[in-house]
């Protein structure tokens, strides 16, 4: 690009989009700067207490809502997508009792350092063209709403569970953005195609899509599973299941989702032990080599007491007396949360089998 053609944003734009896709963005898009309604509807959000203990929310909340509190001269913002599907089954189709369910998106390397290497890329490249340009990046790390931006893009539309879903990719997509001094060509955002559908809605096992768009956090398996730390209340212990990280039920009943591309990538392919992984197997991992297994993965952030905590939940709802064993040895652990909800798993299993 020379300075002549600087002036051609249209082509520029284009240019900088393709460079994004070598550089491993499956979707890319540019968003205008603009105050969508979405970003107030955020804050009613949180005004309703939707977050639960996610008090990380409500800090920069001015960053959240506002762009030029990220980045003064923005006037674009470059938006990656990145595919982390692959050809494995879905979690509504495992039936064995004795394996739990990780969330897709953490079977892989932690996605974090992934697009975010990416992302660094496509600015070091950007500088070389635009040496005076001025930009702010996060690879889901920062106070932004990743999801309105991308859709705003044109990566996708809401859908009724809150994901965004792309026409190709599904919903199973991470999303990364950098904020730019640049005047780049905005994208449309594409049109919403969910239509009656409420399969989302009907899934959930704990009712935590309250309306369409709007999740409660506090009834969410995915924030009881990994954001809340402690205990988890009881009434929503049974509907959990054998969900130890997150929870893909809301996904993988999607339309959108079902012919959906795959991942490229083989960073994000399974890594053993995280795909559907034996309860047994997996408590003795999380036990013994939390540090060392769980090092390159997003499920550290769940901790270890975190884990073993939803493994006795797991266990428990297995109803199996053969998992007593390991029930027995959490339920002696120093942590409060690990002991009371081992204990509780001990009191479900040994109660079916009265019945």
């Amino acid at each position: 690009m020379n300075a002549s053609s600087q002036k051609n944003w249209p082509v520029i734009t284009e240019n900088i989009k393709s460079k994004l896709r070598t550089l491993g963005c499956d979707l890319v898009g540019i968003a205008p700067v603009a105050d969508f309604p979405e970003l107030e509807r955020f804050e009613k959000w949180l005004q309703l207490g939707f977050e639960g203990e996610m008090d990380y929310l409500h800090r920069h909340l001015d960053k959240s809502l506002h762009p030029e509190a990220i980045l003064p001269s923005v006037q674009s913002v470059l938006v990656c997508g990145m595919n982390y599907d692959t050809t494995r089954p879905r979690s509504i189709d495992q039936r064995d009792d004795a394996h739990g369910w990780i969330s897709r998106y953490a079977w892989g390397d932690d996605y974090h350092g992934i697009l975010e290497a990416v992302l660094v890329r496509a600015v070091e490249w950007l500088q070389v063209q635009f040496p005076d340009m001025e930009y702010r990046l996060y690879a889901d790390t920062g106070p932004t709403r990743d999801r309105i931006w991308a859709k705003y893009a044109g990566l996708g539309w809401f859908g009724k569970n809150s994901n965004l879903v792309n026409l190709k990719s599904g919903s199973f997509f991470f999303i990364g953005e950098i904020f730019l001094s640049l005047p780049l060509k905005p994208d449309k955002p594409a049109a919403e195609r969910c239509g009656s559908c409420t399969r989302c809605i009907e899934s959930c096992p704990t009712g935590a899509i309250v309306e369409p768009g709007v999740i409660d956090s506090r009834k969410c398996i995915s924030y009881l599973t990994i954001e809340l730390r402690g205990f988890i209340p009881e009434k929503f212990r049974g509907p959990i299941g054998r969900q130890l990280f997150g929870c893909d039920i809301c996904q993988d009943v999607c339309p959108w989702n079902r012919k959906n591309s795959k991942t490229q990538k083989r960073a994000f392919e399974p890594r053993a032990p995280f795909f559907n992984p034996g309860l047994t197997e997996f408590y003795r991992t999380v036990r013994d080599e939390f540090t060392n297994r769980f090092r390159k993965s997003a499920i550290k952030r769940t901790k270890q007491k975190g884990l073993l905590r939803n493994i006795s939940v797991a266990m428990g709802n297995t109803g199996n007396p053969a998992f007593l064993p390991e029930l027995e040895e959490m339920a002696v652990h120093q942590d409060p949360a690990v002991k009371a909800h081992a204990e509780w798993a001990i009191q479900k299993i040994e109660t079916e089998e009265i019945r």
